[in-house]
């Protein structure tokens, strides 16, 4: 199989899978052992599971590692959102993905995620934490904290308040600027490069097919608006009772994106809300950490998994 017409398969060796779940139908890709450990890997805004080509192969020589599309984004499907915006609520998306988990054999497995992706495993983790081994999380600060910040400084991270705004307003704008472009504006801003460079031709295409249909746009701005709705909700009444994640949780970011002129670094703040045993590091890259730094971030993943 190739990941998009003409390029070279980003994941050789990995099975596709295609899940009828609670929230549509979803995809993976899953390599590895099948005996192995199941590792299950969630990205991030604005991209799709194609994210961890570069760490999947090296993790799958240990791992059943299964690379998942999250609802909205890549070939999973791409409902539309309620008022309430619960459709796209990380807790709501935690159950369906361990629906998902247990139709392919795994009840409890290792999990990764980056950006939204992150958000999704640390709720899944807080709400169900039986199932998670493990938890790594890629380049965040618990939702609450994130708006916190935000309302703190505006101006800063325009694109939550934007993407959160009422439907159709964001949805319409990014049409008339041209997904491309509002899109690769990101991926650039956010890089360390402030370029494309880091980002292999094979996982943009898939990027660009992903963040082009106009489902899958407003899915993106109902994920942001779940953020500031039932997240953002879902957070502070955790926090306000004390619950935390209590497997080992490792914390990774970056050091030209979220710890960039921040008064607190990531840790800290995962260490005083949810993850008050959780280990971290920083690494040079932009936040883009699987892409961007793969060497880094893979030996750090590979310490954390080997426990």
């Amino acid at each position: 199989m190739t990941d998009d017409a003409g390029s070279v398969d980003l994941f050789p060796g990995f099975e596709s899978l295609w899940l009828e779940g609670l929230g549509g139908r979803a995809f993976a890709r899953a390599g590895g052992p099948a005996e192995a450990p199941p590792l299950l890997l969630l990205h991030g805004f604005p991209q799709t599971h194609a994210m961890w080509h570069r760490l999947a192969p090296d993790l799958a020589r240990d791992h059943r590692v299964i690379c998942l599309d999250l609802k909205g984004y890549g070939w999973s499907a791409a409902p539309a959102g309620g008022p309430g915006h619960e459709a796209y609520a990380k807790r709501e998306l935690g159950r369906e993905i361990v629906a998902l988990m247990e139709r392919i054999g795994h009840v409890h497995f290792a999990l990764c995620g980056h950006d939204r992706g992150a958000r999704v495993a640390y709720r899944l983790a807080l709400d169900e934490p039986g199932r998670v081994a493990r938890l790594a999380l890629l380049d965040i600060v618990p939702t609450l904290v994130q708006w916190e910040r935000i309302e703190a400084h505006p101006g800063m991270n325009p694109h939550w308040p934007f993407l959160a705004g009422p439907a159709p307003g964001p949805e319409d704008e990014i049409l008339a600027r041209g997904p491309d472009a509002y899109y690769e504006g990101l991926l650039r801003d956010w890089s360390r490069a402030k370029d494309l460079s880091a980002f292999a031709p094979g996982a943009l295409a898939l990027y660009r097919q992903s963040w082009n249909v106009p489902e899958r746009i407003h899915a993106m701005c109902e994920d942001y608006r779940a953020g500031a709705g039932p997240d953002r909700a879902a957070d502070a009444a955790d926090l306000a009772a004390g619950r935390t994640l209590p497997m080992p949780v490792l914390v990774l970011s970056s050091d030209a994106y979220l710890e960039r002129g921040k008064p607190e670094t990531a840790l800290a703040t995962w260490r005083r809300t949810f993850a008050p045993q959780a280990t971290g590091e920083v690494v040079v890259s932009g936040h883009f950490l699987a892409e961007e730094n793969p060497s880094a971030t893979l030996k750090a993943l590979r310490a954390f998994l080997a426990g």
